[in-house]
């Protein structure tokens, strides 16, 4: 295996782990999660194992079709009749899933290769139906190699969260991974340096809206994100080992699901800024990857959740204040109501406001001593990423900061998870802050 082990995910996958907040087996719903130095030669071999033959499509696009897709092609034509898709810089949205669907009706079983567009499309396409798929991943740039559920965009323009199924084998040769793109790279590692203020926002929303948490998620992550933090700069360079812990941690994200049977662990406050951006940005957008995104988002919710806790006192709150007017404007006359709707769970009326008060008042000081209990140093968290090879800021992202600013301000609205952003701007206080933000 090389200089690390998965001995947690082998076990957890074998079903031999105990979940220590059930004291029962704690099993994933993968038959296979392979993490090794090299896969080069054993493809045939891995797929075979999950029981796939007959009309095999291996889905890739114009980038990792030639990276590892044409070796998967071949290797596979021991088990059956292969079909090569190659789609052509394809989005998750609601089209491709059709299109897609379209090309893959005759396939027996679909094997993914590639990393976030590429593995969302096929696991919810397949889910449709229930026909087996397994994911040869190329790039560690996102947590949804284990995850249940997928990233569409709906008609709309709304990114959505669309229960799926798993991939029966989730297979990850490092040689390949390491040697992507470093944007690629680091943009694994700022989707996954969300731990520490998702679990803020997660145990906020859990003390003060009554909303389930559960602290499993975070724990199997923990050990393996101390490690991983210390290598971020070895990230940047390809290194094996580096990167052998970013998809450690960015599987264990993954399996938090299937214990959880949420993605809030891994998706709060700093996820819905960047879905506003990919949302609503429009033309202005630059580009860049959700995983880029999410850690100069992370760095602006530790930011405010650093700010908020300072204060020995709690935030005071005032009824919640939506400009529909304003929200049409910004995001369009479809959107504004599915907004509305999801604000409908977590407004605060005046009793509301009250009795929110009255819980800050007399939750705080333990409250905020909680909270940082799970916090990492903003300024840790930034030089992290920054080794990583990510961008730190709206600017470095190339984003028009003025519309960042407008994404800190209002990504709220886009989803029912409360989070720091809903306290800080019933409070008052999110305007001003979004304003420091570059």
């Amino acid at each position: 295996m090389g200089r690390w082990t998965t001995s947690l995910i082998d076990e957890m996958v074998a079903g031999r782990w105990v979940n220590p907040e059930t004291g029962q087996p704690g099993r994933v719903p993968y038959d296979i999660v392979v993490i090794e130095d090299r896969l080069d030669g054993a493809e045939a071999d891995l797929v075979a194992k999950l029981g796939f033959s007959g009309r095999l499509a291996v889905v890739s696009d114009e980038n990792t079709h030639g990276v590892m897709g044409q070796r998967v092609e071949a290797a596979l034509k021991k088990l059956g009749s292969v079909e090569s898709v190659v789609l052509d810089h394809p989005h998750a949205d609601e089209a491709n899933v059709a299109a897609l669907k379209d090309r893959l009706r005759h396939a027996d079983a679909v094997i993914a290769v590639g990393s976030g567009t590429i593995n969302d499309l096929c696991k919810y396409v397949t889910s449709l139906d229930g026909r087996g798929y397994c994911v040869f991943g190329t790039a560690p740039s996102m947590n949804g190699y284990t995850s249940t559920t997928a990233s569409i965009t709906i008609a709309s323009g709304l990114k959505t969260s669309k229960p799926a199924h798993a991939p029966k084998g989730v297979f990850i040769d490092l040689a390949v991974n390491a040697a992507a793109p470093t944007y690629l790279i680091a943009a694994g590692f700022g989707d996954c340096l969300c731990r520490s203020v998702a679990q803020v926002d997660c145990w906020l929303s859990s003390r003060l809206l009554g909303t389930k948490y559960s602290n499993l998620a975070f724990l199997i992550e923990i050990p393996d994100e101390k490690e991983l933090m210390r290598r971020a700069p070895a990230l940047a360079k390809g290194d094996i080992e580096a990167v052998g812990y970013l998809h450690r941690v960015l599987t264990l994200c993954g399996f938090g699901v299937s214990f959880t049977g949420t993605t809030n662990h891994g998706s709060m406050g700093e996820h819905q800024i960047s879905h506003y951006i990919d949302c609503f940005a429009g033309k202005r957008h630059p580009g860049t990857l959700h995983g880029q995104q999410v850690g100069v988002a992370s760095l602006s919710m530790a930011r405010l959740q650093a700010q908020i806790l300072a204060s020995d006192k709690p935030p005071v709150v005032a009824p919640t204040r939506i400009d529909e007017a304003d929200l049409r404007r910004r995001v369009g006359a479809e959107v504004a109501p599915i907004c509305l709707a999801e604000m409908a769970h977590k407004a605060l009326d005046h009793a509301g406001a009250e009795a929110m008060n009255a819980k800050l008042e007399a939750l705080w000081p333990t409250l905020r001593a909680e909270l940082q209990g799970f916090t990492l140093p903003v300024e840790a968290m930034r030089t992290a990423l920054a080794a990583s090879g990510g961008p730190t800021t709206a600017a470095e992202l190339r984003l028009d900061v003025g519309f960042y600013r407008e994404a800190v301000r209002h990504a709220r609205e886009i989803r029912r998870r409360y989070s720091m952003l809903d306290l800080a701007a019933d409070a008052g206080l999110l305007d001003r802050f979004a304003e420091t933000q570059h």
